[in-house]
């Protein structure tokens, strides 16, 4: 029988499934999402059910109002079958604050979806697109007959249109996102003059103009908003008094106001543009003035729309928007910073990229201003917002005729600068001859006593140190005296400690060595070289164990003689090397 033995290593888990299981994994997401944004809906609405005195019906009824408002939030109109004149409304005006919420929801969920799992491979692109949708769709399908019995029911056709091309392009950016944000190469499929164009850095050039002048130009539209409120504050807060006399109710009106937040942007920008936006069929207020009697309903956010006639010069100042978001297209596509490796382009590819620019921020706006308005109602409430065409096309002209001029400009502006001469580099000149008096030379240093006369055996013994004087050391800058000159060296400064200290850094305390410190135990005084140093019969056999020793590298020279006696009365001591030549020099 064979033994049995305890397994310490497993082995990895099979894999279970393949891409088909991937793919159902990936529809499930996308059905727990929709069901995470509809679950979030429900609760707003149930909160506001709860919180009103009077409710309207029961919490069948609320449920069911919450499944069209999810509806709305992806841009199916809602209908009121019960309205005053019998016949049902249409409500269409998105709030696009909540938009937010389905589109962060699909993306996230593409993005995980479309990575790969440890047990298995992950789903390609396109099926983790189509599983995330497809499940998505799902809910909204179920979502949509569940809301048909109820008081605010979505129009089906509006939920076909809307509800499946804004889940499949959250969808798309998640997996785009998943796979690195790659930006290139496109499908064989796509035409070559398509790929070619959109590979060009002028088409990203345009499309980073286009994003910071869509940027201005929304920014600049909530700016109006907020001052006009502000100019009204006084009728907005009437406005928000009479529409409710409860807390509950005024609380919902502020969160419907805080939910039209981007809504009231886009008609600010659409204002500042000029077309502006319509109050009801057959009025349209402008900066030139509010034609029509207008008919709107009592609500904060309305409460900053000009009052009725011509406009004055403090509403024709609103025109710095769209100066501000056009001066903004030109200054990027034609002044802005390029990246690594691009080339700087001329001025037709400036001019290119701005008006490619402008088209891009006339799409978006039309884009845009389409979400942010629709119907009310019937008859003089049927048109609410920008028209969408209008406002695009206004856009597109802003951006195009103040941004190719100011791209050209500033791209014209920057290749002079960098066609400029560099002015050459100055050459320094030679100094002139000084005719001040040469310095005068240092004195001759005081010379240590004589030492002894020693034997001239230069044993161990003569070459002993005893105590003296420390020499200083010899350096090979010092200047040196011509031979026969009898004079001798100039002596080198000794740097004080203080100095020693300051040339070695701030903070560090330079410490004598032991045989230099006199209270060191290991101190040791030496004094001189004795006079048998300088025999020659010495230094001859100094000079050949050298040569000796450096195995040929030394060429053969002849001792130096022997200097006679020292003249009687000179009692100078002669300077230690001062006769000697030294070893002599390598030629190279």
């Amino acid at each position: 029988m064979a033994p049995v033995t305890e397994a310490t290593d497993h082995s990895p888990a099979p894999v279970q499934g393949g891409r088909t299981a991937a793919l159902a994994g990936a529809c499930v997401r996308g059905a727990l999402a929709a069901g995470l944004g509809l679950g979030s809906v429900t609760v707003l609405v149930m909160v506001m059910w709860i919180s009103s005195p009077y409710p309207d019906s029961g919490p069948g009824g609320a449920l069911h109002v919450a499944a069209g408002v999810w509806l709305l939030v992806h841009g199916a109109e809602l209908v009121r079958p019960a309205t005053l004149g019998g016949a049902p409304a249409p409500v269409g005006v998105v709030p696009l604050a909540l938009v937010a919420l389905p589109v962060w929801l699909v993306y996230r969920t593409a993005r995980d979806a479309a990575e790969p799992a440890l047990d298995r491979p992950g789903p390609s692109a396109r099926g983790a697109v189509g599983a995330v949708t497809a499940g998505y769709l799902l809910v909204g399908a179920a979502a949509l007959a569940y809301g048909t019995g109820g008081p605010l029911p979505a129009e089906p056709l509006g939920a076909a249109l809307h509800l499946p091309p804004l889940v499949a392009l959250a969808a798309a950016a998640g997996v785009w996102t998943a796979h690195g944000r790659p930006t290139g190469p496109l499908p064989g499929r796509v035409p070559e003059r398509i790929r070619v164009g959109l590979a060009r850095s002028r088409t990203a050039l345009a499309v980073r103009a286009a994003a910071v002048g869509l940027g201005v130009l929304l920014g600049g539209g909530a700016v109006l908003v907020a001052v006009s409120l502000a100019w009204h504050a006084g009728a907005a807060r009437e406005s928000l008094l009479g529409l409710s006399g409860v807390w509950s109710g005024r609380m919902a009106l502020l969160l419907l106001a805080v939910a039209l937040a981007p809504n009231a942007a886009v008609w600010g920008a659409a204002y500042g543009l000029g077309p502006g936006f319509l109050l009801g069929t057959g009025v349209a207020v402008t900066p030139l003035g509010v034609t029509g009697t207008a008919v709107a309903p009592p609500f904060p956010l309305l409460a900053a729309v000009p009052a009725g006639g011509p406009g004055t010069w403090v509403n024709w100042t609103v025109a710095v928007v769209p100066v501000a978001a056009g001066a903004a297209v030109g200054w990027t596509c034609g002044g802005g910073r390029r990246g690594a490796g691009a080339r700087d382009g001329g001025l037709r590819d400036a001019a290119f990229a701005a008006l490619l620019a402008a088209v891009l921020v006339g799409a978006a706006v039309a884009v845009l201003a389409a979400a942010a308005g629709g119907p009310l109602g019937t008859g003089r409430l049927a048109a609410f917002g920008p028209v969408w065409w209008r406002t695009g096309g206004a856009a597109a002209a802003w951006a195009a005729g103040l941004g190719v001029p100011v791209a050209v400009g500033l791209r014209a502006w920057r290749r002079r600068d960098d066609a400029a001469p560099v002015p050459p580099a100055p050459v320094p000149s030679a100094p002139a001859p000084s005719t001040s008096p040469a310095p005068p030379a240092p004195a001759p240093p005081v010379p240590a006593p004589a030492a002894p006369e020693q034997s001239p055996d230069p044993g161990p013994a003569s070459e002993a140190p005893t105590a003296g004087p420390v020499p200083a050391p010899a350096s090979t800058n010092a200047p040196q005296p011509r031979p026969g000159s009898g004079a001798a060296p100039a002596p080198l400064p000794v740097p004080s400690p203080d100095a020693s200290r300051a040339s070695g850094g701030a903070g560090r305390e330079e410490r004598p060595a032991p045989e230099d410190d006199p209270g060191d135990p290991a101190f040791e005084p030496y004094a001189v070289l004795p006079a048998a140093w300088e025999d020659p019969v010495a230094r001859e056999a100094r000079w050949t164990a050298l040569k000796e020793a450096s195995g040929g590298l030394m060429a053969t020279f002849p001792p130096a003689p022997v200097a006679g006696p020292a003249a009687p009365g000179d009692d100078m001591p002669e300077a230690p090397g001062a006769d000697d030549p030294g070893p002599p020099q390598r030629r190279s």
